[in-house]
């Protein structure tokens, strides 16, 4: 990779992760925010690889709680797994060629929304809830709650605007595919 293309990635990359941090901040509802992040993600990594979907999937929830609008500190190391998996399996099932895009596209939604969801469950409600938290009933019920079916309608509603967006945004900046 040649030093104009590594400024281009680091240049993508950086604005992947403002957008979402000024999205993030600019909605209030967990309804919006939620598809957004993951189109956000799904976006980064289809546009501009993988590494960079990673960097934005991992460090997106320790920005948002920098500043004051992410979870609690004890649940962002399975908030970025939960993303890596999305970005991880919309990288390799995605930019599959499948005969037709939309259909790579489409198996990608599907099992990296079901990844994200299962990650999220297991790792929040399973074990970060009932184990490691130690919060107040109520409040363990809303977390849990929380990071259950919403973060798969989320991941899906997400994925569904990506396939919607990425063809058109792929072509108007040239993005790369690994």
């Amino acid at each position: 990779m040649s030093n104009k293309e590594k400024i281009i990635e680091i240049a993508r990359t950086s604005l992947f992760i403002a957008l979402l941090i000024v999205l993030q901040m600019a909605t209030a509802s967990q309804v919006v925010t939620g598809p957004v992040v993951n189109l956000m993600l799904i976006l980064s990594v289809m546009t501009c690889g993988l590494a960079p979907g990673l960097y934005v999937a991992a460090f997106s929830p320790v920005i948002a709680k920098i500043l004051g609008i992410g979870p609690l500190w004890s649940l962002i190391p399975f908030i970025a797994a939960g993303n890596v998996s999305l970005v991880f399996l919309w990288h390799f099932i995605g930019n599959r060629n499948m005969g037709r895009k939309y259909f790579a596209y489409v198996a990608a939604l599907a099992c990296a929304s079901v990844a994200k969801f299962l990650v999220l469950y297991i790792g929040i409600v399973r074990i970060a809830v009932p184990m490691i938290l130690g919060l107040p009933e109520q409040q363990s019920a809303v977390i849990s709650i929380m990071f259950s079916i919403p973060q798969l309608i989320n991941a899906i509603v997400g994925g569904i605007f990506a396939i919607v967006l990425l063809p058109a945004l792929k072509k108007a900046i040239g993005a790369r595919r690994e």
